[in-house]
């Protein structure tokens, strides 16, 4: 008995537990529709023909086919280590135990490697391959019988090697003892006249158990089967039958055209399932690196959001408090006179207030924009919206010597959106004009526009005389952390194309005339909205 391990669910993209899709049905029919087509192709006009002994060919195919079984079963008990599934393991043993049978094989095959090989007799090879070909379907029946084992019967890690020892153990010893069996001619039926003809009866000593087994194999895989791997496990035992006939007809020898034809199968047949395990290895290693580098894409993406959230807050924040600053000097300046200058100071301090409660609504909105919750809209007039920005930074525009040219169309549509994201949105627009317009020669002109567009919707421009924006950078100025002011976070335009684009609107740049640049956004007018819901 092996230790039992805690339930272990299947992997659905594990081989052995994922069931196939139409098109690999597809692809297992048409693999053994083309083994038979080519096999008889071959056989048809050429069966009669003798070739004579190839020793070359048959170390070379031997050759290939054991190490294509090698690694097939070493795959295989990869995959056990993994699933811990006794029909793994029972499948992997299969695949060794015809790589080992092949080596005896090799041995005994008249001309390989001696004239009349290196053991055994005139039998001894045949003798080999009729347990091959008997023993692999007794393996694919024992695997179909075990696959449906309860996840808690499974072997626990700790037994897994245990468990693989003792399979290639017990697989070596039982080639060991197939070897020993057919080497003793007296048990086994005679199966090979001499060296190259079979014996009249060879129909029922080979064929027939070939192909009971196979055919008992197929009907119980058939029965159970689920997956990938019991699909192929069917292709290899049809390409095992279609074999059976060419060894016979219509020459009944070893090295005919038939025979060798059916060695060339073989060798396909044998590939088939390490083909897959390794195309599954490669899909598996391919699905892994995706997963790394979408996790890393991830996490570099939440640092960058973290930091973006950092940076807009710092952006938008320092514009209130350095005015409630200002605001908050000035008013120590009114009382600190001879005469205090209360209605002024009551003036700065309404200021401060207005300030606060502007930076307040700036974390709102920062807040609100990554919520993107529609419960905070509710129907604005853009006119306003403009008045109430102009009136925020009034006193930088006084300060810069900057005309304001408000040029509002009556009769605008109302939009609907959050009433702080638009304001910082127009707000951000107004300092960053100003701030080009500082440094510039006079005169420095602010023209904010609106005026209705298409009947329905609203266009809001905010133009400035400044230096404007070279032709080079005016595709990446919405990009985030990019900016062109020596002591900017390049964090503000981005924060309003971001907040325009949620509100269903287009935030858009271009050159102003005869200097500086216009950015211009559009917004949804209500009338528009619900016409196009």
């Amino acid at each position: 008995m092996h230790e039992l391990a805690p339930l272990v669910p299947e992997e659905p993209f594990v081989l052995s537990s994922r069931p196939p899709s139409p098109g690999q049905q597809r692809l297992a029919l048409g693999i053994v529709l083309g083994l038979t087509l080519a096999l008889y192709l071959v056989v048809g006009p050429f069966g009669g023909m003798q070739f004579g002994a190839i020793p070359s060919f048959v170390a070379v195919y031997t050759s290939a086919m054991f190490v294509t079984d090698a690694i097939t079963a070493i795959l295989l008990y990869a995959q056990f280590s993994v699933l811990r599934s006794s029909a793994i393991l029972v499948i992997a043993s299969g695949y060794l135990f015809t790589a080992l049978l092949i080596v005896p094989y090799v041995l005994a095959f008249p001309g390989v490697l001696a004239p009349h090989g290196l053991i055994g007799g005139t039998q001894t090879t045949a003798h080999i391959y009729l347990l091959w070909h008997c023993g692999f379907p007794l393996f694919v029946i024992g695997y179909a019988l075990t696959k449906d084992e309860h996840p808690s019967r499974r072997y626990s890690q700790r037994a897994v090697r245990s468990a693989i020892v003792r399979s290639v153990a017990l697989t070596a010893a039982g080639a060991a003892a197939a070897t020993a069996l057919s080497m003793s001619e007296a048990v086994l039926p005679r199966i090979m006249l001499d060296e190259s003809r079979f014996v009249p009866d060879w129909l029922y000593v080979v064929a027939a158990p070939v192909a009971s087994l196979c055919i008992v194999a197929l009907v119980v895989l058939w029965l159970r089967r689920r997956s990938i791997l019991d699909l192929f496990l069917m292709v290899v035992l049809c390409a095992y039958l279609i074999e059976i006939p060419p060894h016979y007809f219509p020459f009944p020898a070893r090295f005919s055209t038939g025979w060798y034809a059916v060695r060339v199968t073989s060798l396909l047949s044998s590939s088939i399932v390490l083909i897959v395990l390794l195309y599954e290895i490669t899909a598996l290693y391919g699905g892994l690196l995706d997963a790394v580098l979408r996790q890393r894409r991830e996490r570099e993406v939440r640092l960058m959001t973290g930091g973006a959230v950092a940076a807009s807050i710092a952006h938008e924040i320092r514009q209130p408090l350095t005015a409630m600053i200002t605001s908050a000097d000035a008013g120590f300046r009114f009382l600190d006179r001879a005469t205090p200058h209360l209605d002024r100071a009551k003036e700065a301090l309404q200021r401060i207030v207005a300030d606060g409660h502007r930076a307040g609504t700036v974390v709102e909105s920062i807040r609100a924009s990554f919520k993107n919750d529609d419960r905070t809209r509710t129907s604005l007039d853009v006119n306003e919206l403009i008045r109430e920005a102009l009136s925020l930074e009034d006193g930088d525009l006084r300060t810069h010597r900057i005309l304001v040219r408000a040029e509002a169309a009556g009769q605008l549509p109302e939009v609907r959106g959050n009433r702080g994201q638009l304001q910082q949105v127009l707000i951000n627009l107004i300092t960053n004009a100003i701030h080009a317009m500082a440094a510039e020669e006079e005169p420095r002109v602010l023209c904010v526009k609106s005026e209705a567009h298409q009947g329905t919707d609203v266009v809001v421009s905010v133009a400035d005389t400044g230096a404007g924006i070279g032709s080079h950078d005016r595709d990446r100025i919405f990009n985030p952390l990019f900016t062109t002011k020596s002591d900017g976070m390049g964090m503000g335009l981005s924060i309003c194309r971001a907040i325009i684009e949620a509100h269903e609107g287009r935030l858009t740049v271009f050159p102003n005339t005869p200097r500086g640049a216009v950015f211009q956004f559009t917004l949804r007018g209500i009338d528009s909205a619900s016409a196009r819901a």
